[in-house]
């Protein structure tokens, strides 16, 4: 099968790494360019821009930031009669459902990732999929050679995207408290390997949250998914809520912790640095510094 993938982010270079390995065609194309090194140099090739990319391929899978880089994208794809395009970006549901009205032939299907890139590359992470049941049929070998498991949400591609806000607040939030829960522990002196063996133990700690512990109990905070981003899906996510006549108070303050994260500096770090708004250690080391 031929394949574009568009946006070279983490996510989209894992992706398309992953359909390499898998024996599919893949063209491949950034809007920053020099992005593509790696997967080129295993078989894929670059485009110059996204509807050359697109051309002669049968499918074309979008992995963008936000919202305006998808419509963006999506306006310069007009006129492109053939493939089906596959929104993997975490979105508002009215901007999946506006590019499904904008897809050339209204061939469009929304594909939101969960999983991280290294999930993705290794065929470990699904997909939540929505749109006409046909395309979706259509990519199965992109689902069977792509993902370890995928779900069907419906005909309206707005709703697999809301069940990815739904389940990145879960995470947002978990990993919110889990900084704060960090940050009293060692303010209280408890041992730090005791406090990390008994949350990777306790069953109230998420696992999906378990990855970060390391990093909030040591400040790392150098992996794939930053603050930034974190506040972003968190607002798309109460405006689904507030658009529904739900407003969610503690859906609202995890957005602005985020926010405020990425204000102080900690933006392009993971969503593990959260833990920098309370943490008691670095707070003395950086007054200490002053």
């Amino acid at each position: 099968m031929r394949v574009a993938v568009l946006g070279m982010g983490r996510m989209g270079r894992a992706l398309a790494e992953r359909l390499l390995a898998r024996d599919f065609t893949v063209t491949v194309w950034n809007r920053t360019p020099g992005r593509a090194g790696e997967v080129t140099a295993r078989g894929a090739t670059e485009a110059a821009d996204p509807a050359e990319a697109a051309r002669g391929a049968e499918v074309v899978l979008i992995s963008l930031a936000d919202d305006t880089a998808v419509r963006e994208v999506m306006t310069r794809l007009a006129g492109v009669e053939g493939p089906i395009f596959a929104d993997m970006s975490t979105v508002s549901p009215d901007t999946s459902r506006a590019l499904g009205e904008a897809a050339p032939g209204g061939r469009f299907v929304a594909a939101p990732i969960i999983g991280g890139p290294a999930a993705v590359a290794e065929g470990q992470a699904f997909t939540l999929v929505g749109g006409d049941r046909e395309l979706v049929d259509d990519l199965r070998p992109i689902w069977a050679e792509g993902f370890a498991v995928y779900r069907y949400c419906g005909a309206d591609p707005g709703h697999a995207v809301t069940f990815k806000l739904l389940n990145n607040y879960l995470l947002m939030s978990s990993v919110a408290v889990l900084g704060e829960v960090v940050a009293t522990g060692l303010a209280a002196g408890v041992d730090d390997l005791l406090l990390r063996d008994f949350l990777l133990g306790w069953p109230t700690v998420p696992l999906a949250a378990h990855n970060r512990i390391d990093d909030i109990l040591g400040g790392d905070h150098r992996g794939w998914f930053t603050t930034s981003l974190g506040a972003k899906d968190v607002r798309l996510a109460v405006e689904v809520a507030r658009a529904a006549g739900v407003d969610p108070p503690i859906a609202r303050l995890v957005q602005r912790r985020y926010e405020e994260a990425a204000e102080l500096g900690w933006a392009d770090a993971d969503i593990g640095a959260i833990v920098e708004l309370l943490h008691p250690r670095r707070h003395a080391v950086r007054d200490e510094g002053r």
